[in-house]
């Protein structure tokens, strides 16, 4: 077998073409959930702490005076703490919201009706039969 037909096997397997389909649709949804933190959370957490920036905290490595991390990363090394704090609470954020989002979508899975039990079945001929002639042995 040449290594075509094996590659297009492969390729066309449905766990691939799954999986395929898997990494598109969270890459999208990876933007809408980046967006709802970054647009719509953060603004909100921002005004609370009183405009409280992180992403502009950092400590210079190469002794350059700047005001802004942009500008500090353009004049040299710079130990930026602010922005490690930033994205991990964008991550703290994004995986509540992800939990939140699993958790109300197993709830509606829940919802569906239990199927109901079959009434019981009654107990054959030989079934009675064979109780009476133990519950005679008993007495």
């Amino acid at each position: 077998m040449g290594f075509m037909t094996e590659f297009k096997e492969f390729a066309v397997k449905g766990n691939v073409i799954d999986l395929a389909v898997g990494v598109i649709i969270g890459a999208a949804f990876g933007k809408i959930v980046n967006s709802v933190v970054e647009d719509l959370i953060m603004p909100v957490v921002s005004t609370i702490f009183g405009g409280l920036d992180f992403a502009n905290y950092f400590v210079p490595l190469a002794g350059q005076t700047a005001e802004t991390l942009a500008e500090a990363k353009k004049a040299g090394a710079v130990f930026a703490y602010g922005s490690f704090i930033t994205v991990a609470l964008n991550f703290a954020i994004l995986a509540f919201i992800i939990f939140s989002m699993v958790k109300q979508i197993n709830r509606l899975k829940r919802t569906t009706p239990p199927t109901p039990t079959p009434p019981p079945v009654a107990a054959p001929e030989d079934i009675l039969l064979l109780r009476e002639i133990r519950d005679a042995l008993r007495r």
